[in-house]
């Protein structure tokens, strides 16, 4: 019901909104450049950005008007009111990731048009008995466990229409399996050095910092398996009540081809594209994003399947939500309002209990409207100089943002794989705020709580 909508998600707002708050108590800007944060000298389309990101949220919240359309108004917003160039705004349509996610939807159909994937569906459904609950935690541990070393994008993008096959085969609804398996690519993707791109980031500043020795390469999941194991207890014991039932009809989402009409003689063709674009993957011989592009190539020239259920294969609600919010995420960074942000909230705090709450608790929500990555590359040098300035060790606070940055549980924009099953799933903004709000509560406190008795502030 939509008027009960405010006070069922009302946690989770307030975690929204803490940014918004601590915003206008921020210090002057001395402290910040005391502390090694250089504030925009205009901070004009700084706060023009935060507008558009406060009102885009609203939109999204409330499905006003379709998620997609808000999502495409965000660059024309940024470009009417001269924050970004109409060039830079809507250069992410052609983003590597995004032409990703089009490219893997192909490869995705054709595994379907010519029953691979319902082979594979049959076969989750037998091991699994029927069972939802097994099905659904033998998908977050699979995905999960693949995420540690292959990026979680590409895991969640090779695995999605093995899992909607799994959900056609066991007529369970492919709401109930997503954004499990897209959490669980996230949290995977955290306990090694390669699982996701933060932690890639954080390494690389702590090897440019004099004296600090960078994390190994699992070091990352002395925090990263636990926050795992987690993640699984939360959706086995409580998290799958919170997951929407069907929308859509199963059969709506396992290709555009029925069972009886799959393409079987050209199976084995698709099997060798599938097999040669995991593989290319996993050893990175070609970037991700090529493999791909090939890969969705591979399944026309070998006829197993045609142009026509190539187009109609693209989720486009996908596509435009990322590639529109994309320019936000550049937004934040270039205007400056992702600065201020964080000036608000790290200059004011010195105590490295509060500090470290502060930075997992502003890079989880940051994340949650702004990309990941840039999220790591912004936070840890506004922070490093400022547990070093207090005495304390850096590696317990880069650790905290690393870990954050890929825990983001609250929005279909937070991650890639958030994003990827959004259309698939037939989701809607609250839906991720529903089931995701108390996870990313549990990935804050564990953060605050287990980092600094892992790394300790005073080595």
């Amino acid at each position: 019901m939509k008027h009960r909508f405010f006070p069922s998600y009302l946690p989770a707002l307030v975690l929204l909104l803490v940014p918004a708050v601590l915003c206008l108590l921020a210090g002057d800007a001395s402290a910040a450049q005391s502390a090694g944060i250089k504030l925009p000298e205009n901070p004009v389309p700084a706060y023009i950005t935060l507008g558009i990101l406060a009102c885009s949220a609203v939109l999204f919240f409330t499905e006003v008007i379709p998620m997609p359309i808000t999502a495409l108004l965000v660059p024309v917003a940024l470009v009417l009111t001269k924050v970004l160039s109409s060039k830079v705004a809507f250069s992410f349509f052609g983003d590597p990731t995004v032409v990703l996610f089009m490219a893997m939807f192909i490869v995705g159909e054709g595994t379907f048009v010519t029953g691979f994937a319902d082979k594979i569906g049959n076969l989750a459904m037998r091991v699994s008995h029927g069972s939802q609950r097994l099905l659904l935690l033998s998908t977050m541990i699979a995905v999960g466990g693949l995420s540690i070393v292959l990026s979680n994008t590409g895991t969640v993008a090779v695995c999605l229409p093995m899992v909607i096959a799994m959900c056609l085969s066991s007529k369970i609804a492919p709401s109930k399996l997503l954004i499990p398996m897209a959490f669980a690519s996230s949290l995977g993707g955290t306990i090694s050095l390669v699982g996701t791109p933060p932690n890639g980031i954080i390494n690389a500043m702590l090897g440019q910092t004099p004296g600090i020795e960078p994390f190994g390469f699992f070091e990352f999941g002395l925090i990263g398996v636990p926050l795992f194991l987690a993640g699984i207890l939360y959706f086995a014991v409580i998290g799958h009540r919170f997951l929407p039932a069907a929308r859509a009809g199963v059969q709506d989402l396992a290709g555009s081809a029925p069972a009886q009409a799959r393409r079987t003689d050209k199976m084995w063709r698709a099997i060798l594209v599938f097999v040669f674009v995991v593989i290319m993957m996993v050893t990175k011989l070609i970037p991700l994003t090529t493999a791909a592009v090939l890969g969705a190539c591979l399944m026309v020239i070998t006829k197993c399947m045609t142009m026509r259920e190539a187009y109609r294969s693209v989720d486009w609600t996908t596509i435009f939500l990322f590639a529109g919010m994309l320019s936000m995420s550049a937004a934040m960074k270039d205007s400056g309002a992702a600065a201020i942000v964080a000036h608000a909230v790290v200059t004011r705090v010195s105590d490295p209990w509060i500090l470290m709450l502060v930075c997992c608790s502003l890079t989880a929500i940051v994340t949650n409207f702004m990309s990941n990555t840039a999220t790591a590359a912004l936070m840890a040098p506004l922070a490093m100089p400022i547990a070093q300035a207090t005495g304390i060790s850096p590696l317990p606070i880069v650790m905290d943002i690393a870990i954050s940055a890929s825990a983001c549980f609250l929005t279909p924009i937070a991650t890639p794989p958030n994003t990827i099953v959004f259309g698939p799933g037939r989701y809607n903004f609250a839906d991720y705020v529903k089931c995701g709000w108390p996870l990313q509560l549990i990935a804050i406190l564990m953060c605050w709580l287990l980092i600094p008795l892992i790394w300790p502030f005073h080595p």
